[in-house]
């Protein structure tokens, strides 16, 4: 192992509505998730589970980190190869199933990169390196589900106009 790394964040639930956790319908999913130095991201749960559709949930935040994860990875692998990445974005999706006993988990997810490079001659090899950021993500590596890759490289039509 090459290093350790510790991360820390506060969960505040902010959802007592003056009766706590009485009945399963009396509280609100509502927290603020902080993190020293950062703004807060306000958190809920699905609107599905009784949640504020405004909020970030647990679910998004999952499939947000896999998403972000694989795109610093691309980059540095990207950069690695000479690879000139001018534009980057991914439309990720991601499925989790309920079990009857209440619980769940994720079954899937896909990450749908869409990558802008500079040079029309990189496209096969910007394509291709996919793979190694796959490999080089830690959130990625850290999760017991399937994680596809459906990536699109287009070649920017003037790199002064980006």
């Amino acid at each position: 192992m090459i290093g350790v790394h510790h991360y820390a964040v506060h969960t505040q639930w902010t959802g007592n509505r003056g009766t706590g956790t009485s009945s399963y319908r009396s509280y609100g999913r509502d927290h603020i998730l902080t993190s020293p130095g950062k703004e807060q991201i306000l958190g809920s749960a699905d609107r599905t589970f009784h949640g504020d559709a405004d909020r970030w949930n647990p679910e998004e935040l999952l499939l947000s980190a896999l998403s972000q994860c694989h795109m610093l990875s691309y980059l540095h692998v990207a950069a690695n190869h000479g690879v000139i990445v001018v534009g980057y974005s991914d439309d990720a999706i991601g499925t989790m199933a309920q079990t009857q006993d209440g619980g769940g988990a994720f079954t899937a997810a896909t990450l749908r990169p869409r990558v802008v490079i500079a040079d029309p001659d990189q496209a096969e090899l910007a394509q291709a390196i996919h793979a190694e950021a796959a490999r080089s993500c830690f959130i990625a590596a850290s999760v017991n589900f399937p994680i596809g890759h459906e990536p699109v490289t287009v070649v920017a039509l003037s790199t002064s106009l980006l």
